[in-house]
């Protein structure tokens, strides 16, 4: 039994996930990202490991989802071969579509920034580490991870991410339970589910803390069971079910349909105080990405910027509060960072607003300029502004291609205007 353990630039945590696969009583090889990839058809299952592939550039998992690597890893997982992917690993099954698996691998579902919910209120954002209880949510049988392990225990393992929200929408979710795809859901140390911090530790929808594709062979969980003892069950499980040549519903399929994409005009509001930022140095998020695209035989200049936008009321003397904004050195680093005057499109660029549907980061940014005395800010958003350029080809043709790759946003996490 023999499983490759997949690598990609930035990945850091191929030592544990080995050792966790080779305690399990099985083989265990690095499989690195420019290896010759129809190599993957002479292993017997699959490990995606953690880290932060290519430094989660644009979002997590999406460069690494993009790489040629998984249209061979795809055919593979048809098979009924085993696939796991934890946390970055998760990230990029999310990205890739082979979780939740929809018809053609339709991006179905988001992983978006941690939420800490309590009491109804965002008591903190961002990357987050500590130990949690996930607890087992289907039948033993219903997957490759979870045969020894009963439908109800849970085990205490760690966690270490900062977007590890999953997103789904309500009638996928759906059928995803009564899938038995809702593997495993954050609970209290009795055993109890609830949504609020910290039994929940990023926000998840329904608690979810690991998910399955309909046939159960692939798993995206975003907790590490490889960095403790607690987890070995999941590995173990992998084990028996290559052994024994299981496989589960290979050929179910999922009915949910994604709707389609929805870019709508950004309306110009002058009671909103827009305060586009750019890097001094050079953007390597905006170089990875046109890169990413070029080697999809996507031809365009990438430019990105971070969008700030403030409401204030019409009153409000707008040049006297983005002095005192950029004195505070709350949105922006001048040293390493500065605004930009105008970034109107011309006719071979576009200009794409995205937007977290959720902007918690906003929240928090308008309570602290608040307490730093910018009066009347009625909200504050963040955005990016992703420039695309283009000299050899219709700039429509090529913003519709790269909408394709989901490569700028997530639509179920976030939301993109023509801006």
């Amino acid at each position: 039994m023999k499983i490759a353990i997949i690598q990609f630039p930035g990945s850091n945590c191929e030592s544990e996930s080995l050792r966790a696969i080779k305690q399990a009583g099985m083989d265990a090889e690095e499989f690195l990202w420019n290896r010759d990839h129809r190599d993957l058809a002479n292993f017997d299952g699959y490990f995606i490991v953690g880290g932060f592939s290519y430094e989660d550039r644009s979002r997590s998992g999406i460069i690494a989802s993009l790489d040629p690597l998984m249209n061979y890893l795809k055919p593979e997982a048809e098979k009924g071969k085993p696939v796991l992917g934890v946390c970055n690993g998760a990230q990029i099954l999310v990205e890739t579509g082979l979780v939740p698996a929809l018809k053609n691998y339709a991006l179905g579902m988001a992983l978006a920034e941690n939420w800490r919910l309590k009491n109804g209120v965002v008591v903190g954002t961002g990357f987050y580490n500590t130990w949690a209880n996930i607890k087992q949510s289907v039948p033993s049988e219903s997957s490759a991870f979870t045969r020894h392990l009963k439908n109800g225990e849970f085990i205490h393992v760690p966690i270490a991410h900062g977007e590890g929200r999953f997103i789904i929408p309500d009638e996928l979710l759906a059928e995803m339970i009564d899938n038995n795809q809702t593997v495993f859901r954050y609970c209290d140390d009795a055993g109890n589910i609830s949504a609020e911090f910290p039994t929940n530790p990023n926000g998840a929808m329904y608690n979810l803390a690991a998910v399955t594709n309909a046939a159960g062979n692939v798993m995206a969980i975003m907790p590490h069971p490889e960095r403790t003892d607690n987890g070995q069950p999941i590995f173990t499980s992998m084990r028996e079910y290559i052994e024994e040549k299981i496989t589960i519903n290979i050929d179910k399929q999922i009915e949910f349909t994604p709707p389609p994409l929805n870019i709508q005009t950004k309306e110009k509001d002058n009671s909103i105080l827009e305060l586009p930022v750019e890097l001094l140095i050079t953007d390597n998020e905006a170089a990875t990405v046109q890169n990413a695209l070029k080697n999809l035989g996507i031809e365009v200049g990438i430019k990105r910027y971070v969008q700030w936008e403030l409401k204030f009321p019409e009153s409000t003397d707008l040049n006297t509060v983005k002095k005192q904004i950029i004195d505070s050195g709350e949105l922006f680093n001048k040293n390493k960072e500065r605004l930009v005057d105008d970034l109107d499109a011309s006719s071979d660029s576009v200009l794409l607003l995205v937007r977290y549907l959720d902007d918690s980061i906003g929240e928090q940014k308008k309570e602290t300029l608040s307490k730093l005395g910018v009066p009347g800010i009625e909200f504050v958003t963040k955005g990016i502004l992703w420039k695309i350029t283009t000299d050899n080809t219709n700039i429509n043709s090529a913003v519709e291609k790269i909408l394709a790759t989901h490569i700028l946003f997530n639509p179920f996490s976030q939301e993109c205007f023509k801006y």
